[in-house]
């Protein structure tokens, strides 16, 4: 590109090092595809913690089922070793009686007033109810230790409720995590857009038919962020700024035809259309004082011959060549009228 050049709409007018953009953009492209894998990674992991509360929750009333029967299990155990307490001391009250009989007989034999038989039959009542104390004894240890059994097992049940229901609320606390890397998606998003706009603007072409001017930079100097390095003048449409008196607008109204002329080229004829009358201009402060906060400052002294002030009319060119205008130049501007 070259200054003063003549441009046509969609060509390229200045290109930078798109390195450092290019690198930015794959660098949000690869944080976006790590997050995405993230979230894929946590929904697997969620999916499966999902069907782990699911279990924990069949573990819960597994083991709540557990507690209420080993509950009873306790409950039927105690009934059992009262019932063998009693057991035993029946059957101790019974050898208590046969084994006092069986002493109380025993010297009356010497003296032939109790019979051998009557003897025997106290000693093998002895024997027999010392058997008998004996089991009743026998199963209220094994009453008691089935009451020590069922007891661990109530605690055990009771232990792995417990475990059950923290695991559960692990589980159910684990599903939430996955809300958080969703929420990063649209920063990440942008990030992605961001760069590659800016990658984008590496490359910068005519947006419509222009003139180059004013350009300050050449190839390989650095450009500086918000730096203007030249100007462009759209080509498409050219402008002549007519100034006429205030007593002359009553007369100029948008749509009239006009003639411009152009000092560079005296005797070329350029035909226009009004396109629109100013409707402000800034106050002469010789006469009107200067617009400050509070009262005008109106001047003391004034000329008695005062000059009209006068109006920019913006003239539209038609069908204007991009070699015959100049912004800046001088123009003649003639109305015509409809």
């Amino acid at each position: 590109m070259r200054d003063n050049q003549f441009v046509k709409q969609g060509e390229l007018l200045f290109e930078i090092d798109d390195r450092p953009y290019r690198y930015a953009l794959e660098r949000a492209l690869s944080e976006q595809a790590a997050l995405e894998g993230q979230i894929s990674d946590e929904g697997r992991r969620i999916a499966a913690l999902v069907s782990g509360v699911s279990v924990s929750q069949a573990n819960i009333q597994g083991s709540r089922a557990d507690v209420t029967r080993w509950e009873a299990a306790v409950d039927q155990a105690r009934a059992d070793v009262a019932n063998a307490e009693q057991g035993v001391n029946r059957a101790k009250a019974q050898w208590t009686y046969s084994n006092n009989n069986l002493h109380r007989i025993e010297p009356l034999l010497a003296k032939q007033f109790a019979t051998v038989d009557q003897v025997d039959r106290a000693r093998t009542l002895e024997v027999s109810e010392a058997e008998a104390l004996k089991q009743a004894t026998s199963q209220l240890q094994l009453s008691q230790a089935g009451l020590k059994l069922a007891l661990a097992q109530y605690d055990h049940s009771k232990a792995v409720l417990q475990q059950s229901d923290a695991q559960h609320e692990q589980s159910v606390h684990a599903v939430t995590t996955l809300e958080p890397l969703i929420n990063q998606r649209g920063t990440r998003a942008s990030a992605v857009k961001t760069a590659r706009y800016n990658l984008d603007n590496c490359r910068v072409y005519a947006p419509f038919d222009a003139r180059v001017t004013n350009l300050t930079i050449s190839e390989g100097a650095y450009a500086h962020v918000g730096q203007q390095v030249f100007t462009l003048i759209d080509a498409r449409t050219w402008w002549a700024i007519g100034n006429f008196r205030e007593g002359q607008l009553q007369h100029i109204v948008p749509g009239m035809r006009a003639d411009v002329y152009v000092l560079s080229k005296p005797n070329a004829h350029f035909s226009g259309v009004v396109d629109s009358v100013g409707f402000g201009v800034t106050p002469d402060p010789d006469i009107i004082g200067r617009l400050e906060p509070g009262l005008p400052d109106v001047q003391r002294t004034l000329i008695w011959v005062r000059l009209a002030s006068r109006f920019p009319v913006r003239v539209r060119v038609k069908s204007p060549s991009p070699d015959s205008f100049r912004v800046g130049e001088s123009a003649v501007v003639i109305i015509r009228g409809h």
